[in-house]
């Protein structure tokens, strides 16, 4: 199979509501519609790169196209795990975990998107609470960090809502305007799931965060 070359394809991640994992092709197809039909207010911009202002077939390539990216370029000691959402089966969005050097700084960062049909739902905190536990408890991070535009309320609160702190300032420039950025940081310590989080299929992809391989 596949999955005993590249493990992480039989990697998931579980909430009470949601199921977070690698998407199929049919998955993949189906989080590229949902790109094109909206994920954020017209006129706002919510990413450093406006991938979603691009013309409907652009969008739909972008998300499959940077999908198929970061897996070619996963290294050890620099990943970019871009889970597809899916609520009843559904896929509603992505959530990512990224980290480089890993196993030294034990740092994560994270990043994601959910179609704009599905805001207002509380997916946003119950996706990223997956990721976090999955970080802290599965693959022993240190900290978290998550980063949103001063004006990204929406993105703000739910860092807040699961425990990060402020950790200062940074610029940007995004349509060649001057943006202001607000860091957060959680540390493990501050880490409390608001929700039950399992996950699945982790040991044998230990070695591909750049860890030590499950003991037996």
């Amino acid at each position: 199979m596949l999955s005993d070359h590249f493990p992480l394809l039989s990697l998931r991640v579980r909430t009470p509501r949601l199921e977070l994992r690698l998407p199929t092709d049919e998955q993949l197809a189906a989080l590229a519609e949902l790109a094109v039909a909206g994920v954020h207010e017209p006129g706002a911009m919510p990413f450093l790169h406006p991938w979603t202002e691009a013309p409907p077939a652009e969008v739909a390539r972008y998300v499959v196209q940077r999908h198929w990216r970061k897996l070619g370029e996963w290294r050890p000691d620099d990943w970019n795990l871009e889970l597809a959402v899916l609520l009843d089966g559904e896929p509603v969005g992505v959530q990512a975990l990224t980290a480089k050097d890993f196993p030294v700084l034990r740092e994560v960062g994270s990043g994601s998107w959910v179609g704009r049909r599905f805001h207002g739902q509380g997916i946003g905190s119950e996706m990223r609470a997956a990721v976090l536990h999955l970080a802290f408890a599965g693959l022993d991070a240190l900290e978290a960090v998550s980063s949103a535009h001063a004006h990204n309320e929406a993105s703000l609160r739910v860092s807040r809502k699961l425990g990060y702190r402020p950790d200062g300032v940074e610029r940007h420039i995004v349509r060649g305007e001057r943006v202001e950025g607000r860091r957060m940081r959680l540390h493990r310590a501050d880490w409390v799931p608001p929700v039950p989080v399992e996950f699945d299929g982790l040991a044998p992809c230990l070695p591909l965060f750049g860890l030590p391989p499950a003991s037996t």
